[in-house]
This record gives structure tokens, C-alpha cells and sequence, in this order.
């Protein structure tokens, strides 16, 4: 978790110091955790207790967190959840995208694949949208979940439909929260547009999990400049680069280019 930056308020008038804090308290919860305490925000901000306590008292107030006084612990409430329906209803996708996913993993030879959107945060992409194998041994993923923008197929896809401005930013917030991997990322990011120049698509053979095999494309908002990533994959020892690259990459530049487009 990047603690938050007090500096901020000085470089930027505009910037409003205590909703920055307040969001930097929502996004302490993690993919599989419940609740949360005080000194848990403390510890993964890096803001003091007593701060920690008034902004917890103030979210519970606007319903975006629902507190256990006998425990003191603090989850996540429907609040949260209003916001995040609409943004996804914000999409000019619209009903388009479950469909499309659902032909995307069902009409191909493959019953382990899976199909995922997701979009851009920080140094980081979002699964917004997700369509799973309906079998058992199969790669379990929820909208929510997050994986690297740099390391992974869907990352690196978003990374490629992006203009020279959004892609600077993304490397300027690795730059300034872990300036160590900076040098990788600008690596990882132009060796995806190499890529996706000669193939069509990004892949992602073992670099997010080595357990993991998928590949992606890049899929653009029509109103505004939104990008987001569409990949398919599954276990590494189920789904293959082969049958990726040979049978689903069509496939899948075909649903990208289809769900670009004004129905």
C-alpha cells in the first residue's frame, strides 16, 4: 500500500488533502480481507491514529464504511458499492460486454478458459467485468481483483492502447512511489508495444503467476478516452501459448474490435 503523500497539498492548490486521505482509507482493503482496524489503516497509510479515527468516523457517517464497535474493526459498506455500479453502468460498453465475453470463452475447443476486462489504476488493472470456466480446476478471478499493469497480458494491453500523455503518468507514479522499478517498467512497457506491433496482442506466459497462462488486447471507450484490457487465459498446465496464439488471439481481436464499436 503507497503511503499517503502530504507533499501533494503544497504542489497543488487545488488538491483537497483530507477527501485525498479519505479515499487512501477505502483502498486499505485488500482482494480476500473482511474488515479492517484502525491501526491497520495507520499502518498502511503511515497517517496518524488520531487522524485514522476522525476519517473512519466520517465514512461510516456518508455510509461508505460500517463499523463493529464490540471489535472495533471497519468493512466496507453498499455505499462503496453504489459508487462502483456506476462506474461500470458509466461505461459506453453497456450490454455489450457479457455477451460478447461469454461467446469469447464458450465457442472455442477450450473449457478451462476464462475472459476478464479491466481497466487501469495507478500502477495497477482492475477487473471490472469476468466470465469463468464452469470447471472445477480453473482460474478463479472477481471483479475487483487487481494485477500488475506492467507484469501482466491485461496490464500490458492497456498500457498499449494508451496515448504517450496516460502512459507518461504511469510511469511517473512509478517513478515516484518505487523509483526502483522504474527501469523495469519503462522496459516491460515498451517491449508490449513491440509486441503487440508484431503480433496483435500482448501475452502473459508466467509473468503475473507462473501458473498462468493469457493473452490480451486493448479495448477503447468510445466517448472520452477510457482503455481498457480483454484477455483470455486459464491454468498454465491447461491452457497452452500455442492454442492461445493459434485458436482464441482472432478470436479475441475480433470481440476487442466489436466492442470499440457503436452498436
Amino acid at each position: 500500500m503507497d503511503h499517503f503523500d502530504p507533499e501533494l497539498e503544497g504542489k497543488d492548490r487545488n488538491f483537497v488533502t483530507a477527501l485525498a486521505r479519505g479515499l487512501e482509507i477505502l483502498r486499505c482493503f485488500r482482494g480476500t480481507e473482511v474488515t479492517l482496524t484502525n491501526s491497520d489503516f495507520a499502518e498502511r497509510t503511515g497517517m496518524p491514529k488520531a487522524t485514522i479515527s476522525r476519517l473512519t468516523h466520517t465514512l461510516c457517517a456518508l455510509d461508505y464504511l460500517v463499523a463493529d464497535s464490540r471489535v472495533g474493526t471497519y468493512r466496507l459498506s453498499t455505499g462503496v458499492l453504489q459508487l462502483g455500479f456506476a462506474a461500470l453502468t458509466a461505461m459506453d460498453l453497456g450490454e455489450r460486454v457479457a455477451p460478447e465475453m461469454r461467446s469469447l470463452r464458450d465457442d472455442g475447443p477450450n473449457p478451462f478458459i476464462t475472459v476478464a476486462l479491466g481497466e487501469q489504476h495507478r500502477d495497477e488493472v482492475v477487473y471490472i467485468a469476468t466470465e469463468t470456466s464452469g470447471e472445477d480446476v480453473s482460474l478463479v478471478i472477481r471483479v475487483g481483483s487487481r494485477l500488475p499493469l506492467f507484469h501482466s497480458a491485461m496490464g500490458k494491453a492497456v498500457l498499449v492502447g494508451m496515448n504517450d500523455a496516460q502512459r507518461g503518468r504511469a510511469l511517473d507514479f512509478v517513478a515516484e512511489h518505487t523509483p526502483e522499478k522504474a527501469k523495469d517498467a519503462e522496459l516491460q512497457m515498451n517491449e508490449a508495444i513491440a509486441e503487440f506491433a508484431e503480433k496483435g496482442f500482448c501475452t502473459g506466459y508466467g509473468n503475473w503467476r507462473p501458473d498462468v497462462n493469457g493473452i490480451a488486447v486493448p479495448v477503447h471507450q468510445l466517448q472520452g478516452d477510457r482503455v481498457f484490457g480483454l484477455n483470455v487465459g486459464g491454468p498454465a498446465y491447461r491452457v497452452k501459448p500455442k492454442q492461445l496464439e493459434s485458436v482464441y488471439a482472432e478470436r479475441l481481436i475480433t470481440a476487442a474490435r466489436r466492442l470499440s464499436l457503436r452498436p
